[in-house]
């Protein structure tokens, strides 16, 4: 393209019969030159911005995926019972608490809740009603692997009525706003084969919907 424009400015010239001096034709090819510099800068700047855009797409992109693949897979499990269930107001997964281990202390083979998990429900109990929005609660019961299936899902099923029975009378949720649900021993978060991973998997998960 310069080339052509460059050729065109010598033969014009040259159709003028010679009279231009050299600094003439090099001041118009130095114009041409000039103008053809802005036309690249201005291309490559709409080219520019339009990667830019579509990489900013991209990303965003990329981030609710990765958003959508960071939630647990019971979380999900949950969020489509409550809106197969017509119970969510926005069919929003907001967030899931998983309390174990230290905080939940649940032997293997007992439903009952220990003082810092109560402790930890209150907290939790608190934060809902601070939110002040209309959600819907989910209560996952689980344990570890010691035992039948078929106890371990009775078991899991009694540790989450124990949360919802004690969020419902010591903190006012109402029982319309919960759902319980045990997984047994089918999700496991921690290997079963040692004595933490057990605890790790003796546990309640609460997922909070909209």
């Amino acid at each position: 393209m310069r080339t052509r424009l460059v050729t065109a400015v010598i033969a014009s010239v040259t159709l003028l019969g010679g009279c231009a001096t050299k600094d003439y034709v090099n001041e118009q090819i130095s114009g041409v030159n000039k103008r053809l510099d802005g036309q690249q800068a201005e291309t490559q700047d709409r080219f520019s911005q339009t990667t830019s855009f579509y990489q900013g797409l991209e990303n965003r992109v990329n981030s609710q995926q990765t958003a959508l693949d960071g939630t647990s897979r019971t979380a999900q499990e949950a969020l489509a019972r409550a809106e197969s269930a017509g119970k969510l107001a926005a069919g929003k997964f907001l967030y899931e608490v998983s309390l174990s281990s230290q905080v939940a202390n649940f032997r293997s083979d007992a439903s009952d809740l220990s003082p810092e998990m109560k402790k930890a429900l209150d907290d939790f109990a608190a934060q809902i009603k601070a939110a002040n929005r209309n959600v819907f609660i989910e209560i996952q019961g689980h344990t570890d692997s010691i035992g039948t299936p078929e106890a371990n899902l009775k078991l899991g099923q009694a540790r989450a009525e124990a949360v919802r029975r004690y969020l419902a009378m010591n903190n006012g949720i109402a029982l319309h706003r919960m759902n319980v649900i045990s997984y047994g021993e089918s999700a496991p978060v921690a290997d079963n084969r040692y004595r933490p991973g057990r605890a790790e998997n003796r546990r309640v998960t609460l997922v909070v919907l909209e």
